[in-house]
């Protein structure tokens, strides 16, 4: 039964995995987005306490 032959469908696989993470990462991080990230205030917002009013 040659499909139990591990040695072809190995090296496909290696290939393949190989092929893929050279190529595609170039071409997945090539994309450029429209909208860059805003960069976010890095200052706490200032907690108010609470007042009770039966304090």
């Amino acid at each position: 039964m040659p499909q139990l032959n591990p040695a072809p469908w190995f090296a496909i696989l290696t290939f393949s995995w190989l092929i893929f993470l050279t190529v595609l990462p170039s071409k997945i991080m090539s994309h450029t987005y429209p909208n860059e990230p805003a960069t976010q205030n890095t200052e706490k917002p200032k907690a108010d306490s609470w007042v009770w009013p039966w304090q």
